[in-house]
């Protein structure tokens, strides 16, 4: 797009009036949704859709404004309107000839687009029926495929011209049980970055099965008595703790505003020793990663904790500038009509060498949890409160009984502190992270993990 057509002039106008920053951001996306609910095709959405937004950064403030107009001439008359907000001469500008192709770190194979919608509606067709030879006890299911195909161009002063193209897929099933005395729900869900290859990691069947599984088991636990108690956090439960406990704490720009715990934390113990967290984008097929981020930087590992010290925040360019930091390449938008915020991909607490097995033997009484359910936090204090989509009472070191209904309570660097066995094993989730009304597709892991003495509150 932007090899095509003379930027240097937008970004002339742009910065006419001054300014630190001077930015345009393409965007093309073309995506597809399949939907099916009780057997019924509800739902075969497909579009694409495209634009560019304009960002001027003046001050430490950022203005920006967005067009599906893709014409120079009107590109110019934004660029003129942004550029009001400065005050004094003007920047020449500093933008590299040609634009530099991301190194992608996941390849693929076998595009989406390549294949029928036929065959995708197939594939929720599969896991309805599935899921309901599962357990006559599933009621519902709702089944769903998805997919996109990104490309980004981004042409900044000073010095960038970077392009990119990311793949998603993933399937989703959801299904609700029920007795005649309850209902109960379970959920699964696979993708990542990459093509119609995911399949090869995860099978409609295998999700359908799960998520019919943890909806009958669930239907028939018992709650679990209220208390402080040692919890295991299951490799497969996903990084919801590491997302939300410590995650979005070391957003920059949240940092920045005091709206952190961990404003003033840097260099100092947030975590038991055993606790190391990086955010790694270049992770391959996974749902976090890319080659570029939405400023043009490229996507990197940035350690946040090693050995239970805070050693760094996530940066986008605003607040790298800010904090006279460098950008870690987690400035994500959620499309060309956002501007670009310090946001997570994928969040990992590293392993350790302890065998899962023996992080759950040495409990003697307590919670396993096998799935994560929704989670928030207070970024300020740190407190969080998860839900416990699956799991079952420990008993002399042992999984028991399913429980429903449970929910964990903390504050999240209390919680890290209390980590006193990290297993050696390293489990992924996947999801939509939401912050000021944008979406963006991010991964999380964890090891398995043991929270210990003084325990954790779980209701």
């Amino acid at each position: 797009m932007f090899s095509e057509m003379r930027i240097t002039p937008v970004l002339s106008a742009l910065l006419s009036r001054g300014g630190e920053y001077g930015e345009l951001f393409y965007e093309e996306v073309r995506t597809l949704l399949v939907l099916m609910e009780d057997g019924r095709i509800e739902r075969v959405l497909s579009g694409t859709d495209s634009g560019i937004g304009i960002r001027l950064i003046y001050r430490g403030k950022t203005f920006h404004a967005y067009t599906n107009d893709v014409s120079v001439r009107t590109l110019l008359s934004l660029a003129g309107d942004l550029s009001r907000y400065a005050e004094g001469g003007g920047v020449p500008v500093d933008v590299p000839a040609s634009a530099a192709a991301a190194r992608s770190p996941s390849v693929v194979r076998v595009p989406p687009s390549s294949r029928g919608v036929g065959e995708k509606v197939a594939l929720v067709g599969l896991m309805d029926r599935v899921a309901r030879g599962t357990s006559p006890l599933v009621l519902q299911v709702r089944a769903s495929y998805g997919e996109a195909e990104r490309r980004i161009e981004v042409a900044a002063h000073p010095g960038v011209f970077a392009t990119d193209e990311q793949t998603l897929s993933f399937l989703s099933v959801q299904c609700v049980a029920g007795d005649g005395g309850g209902l109960a729900m379970g959920y699964e869900s696979g993708g990542g970055t990459g093509g119609f290859e995911f399949l090869e990691e995860f099978s409609p069947e295998t999700l359908a099965r799960k998520a019919a599984g943890r909806a009958a088991r669930t239907l028939s636990a018992r709650r679990i008595e209220g208390g402080r108690m040692p919890v295991v956090l299951s490799a497969e439960a996903g990084g919801t703790m590491v997302h939300e406990a410590i995650g979005h704490g070391l957003e920059a720009d949240l940092a920045l505003q005091g709206m952190s715990v961990y404003k003033d934390a840097l260099d100092t113990e947030v975590a038991s020793p055993l606790v190391s967290i990086v955010d790694d984008a270049t992770v391959p097929w996974k749902r976090g990663s890319f080659g570029i981020d939405d400023e043009g930087t490229p996507g990197g590992r940035t350690v946040l904790v090693e050995g239970g010290v805070l050693k760094g925040f996530l940066h986008d360019r605003l607040s790298a500038m800010k904090a006279g930091a460098r950008p870690t390449g987690n400035g994500r938008r959620e499309s060309y009509r956002h501007r670009p915020i310090p946001r997570m991909t994928n969040t990992i607490i590293l392993p350790g060498r302890t065998s899962p097995a023996e992080v759950l033997s040495s409990v003697d009484r307590g919670l396993l949890v096998l799935k994560m359910g929704g989670g928030q936090v207070n970024t300020v204090t740190g407190d969080f409160m998860f839900e416990v989509a699956e799991g079952y009472r420990i008993e002399n070191g042992m999984r028991g009984d399913p429980v429903r209904g449970a929910t964990i309570t903390g504050n999240g660097p209390e919680a890290l502190k209390m980590v006193d066995r990290v297993g050696s094993d390293l489990g992924f989730g996947l999801g939509t992270c939401g912050k000021e009304g944008q979406g963006v597709p991010v991964g999380d892991a964890q090891p398995t993990i043991r929270i210990g003495h003084p325990y954790i509150t779980v209701g």
